[in-house]
């Protein structure tokens, strides 16, 4: 299935860059959110990523134009009725997700896909919530969603292959690299980033080494190139700090939540 319109409902700092991706590959897209002041910030938001490449010599003012022209912004779902994939991208409450996709079943046609763009939750509860469970899967972007290339392509339990096959070539057609998992808590890439977090936490606990201290020797001792702490970079430090608090609740004391990844690193 190729995916002519796409629509995303939150128009927060995910929703906003997700659609940026999405109109980047000139994909029409809808972003929905209940407060019309959110809906601007995301409009606001998605152009200032184009400017930037606009001030850097990178792209042309008529290109910004019509890119932005793709996006339309709403506060109901009136312009729901022709899309083929949506993207809920609500806060990390597993009744309020539910609650979107019952009225995106509603909302929506009946080939429609139905992606959440969760960090943890299950794809299958969500899907419970519809008609419609064989098309419910998750698209899990990471921050920032306009230049981080993986995405997490959850199968629920009742997902069908030729959702999922869709899913990821809808992925793929927005120039992202998917990624695809079963519906586990914290799937893959956020389990090895809430293991990495526990033990950074456990260690500057047992040690007293400042977290942020660890991440300078760690990344002089050269063995990986990536950022210690780049959980936090990837997903934020209260999405962090929840996801892994979740994992823990569902794999035991192998997850630890400690407060060095609270802090604002600024």
């Amino acid at each position: 299935m190729f995916v002519f319109k796409a629509a995303v409902v939150g128009a927060g700092t995910m929703g906003a860059e997700i659609a940026h991706a999405i109109a980047g590959a000139n994909i029409p897209v809808v972003v929905k959110d209940a407060e019309p002041s959110r809906v601007e910030s995301g409009l606001e938001r998605a152009r200032a990523l184009w400017q930037r490449r606009v001030d850097a010599g990178k792209m042309q003012s008529s290109e910004l134009d019509r890119s932005m022209a793709l996006i339309t912004g709403a506060t109901d779902y009136e312009a729901f009725g022709d899309v083929d994939l949506v993207i809920e991208a609500v806060p990390e409450e597993i009744e309020l997700k539910r609650g979107v996709f019952a009225e995106l079943d509603e909302a929506t046609p009946g080939h429609a896909i139905l992606a959440s763009n969760t960090s943890a939750l299950s794809i299958t509860e969500m899907g419970e919530a519809t008609s419609r469970p064989d098309k419910v899967v998750g698209l899990h972007f990471f921050y920032p969603a306009s230049r981080a290339r993986v995405v997490e392509v959850i199968e629920g339990a009742d997902t069908s292959p030729e959702t999922t096959q869709a899913a990821s070539n809808f992925a793929q057609a927005i120039r992202k690299m998917p990624i695809r998992a079963l519906d586990s808590p914290g799937f893959v890439v956020g389990r090895i980033i809430s293991s990495v977090a526990s033990e950074l936490w456990r260690c500057e606990e047992d040690s007293g080494i400042d977290v942020h201290e660890l991440e300078t020797i760690i990344a002089a001792s050269k063995a990986t190139q990536a950022s210690p702490i780049f959980g936090a970079d990837l997903l934020g430090p209260e999405t962090l700090s929840r996801l892994t608090a979740h994992l823990r609740e569902c794999y035991g004391d192998r997850f630890y939540v400690g407060k060095g990844l609270h802090e604002d690193r600024s």
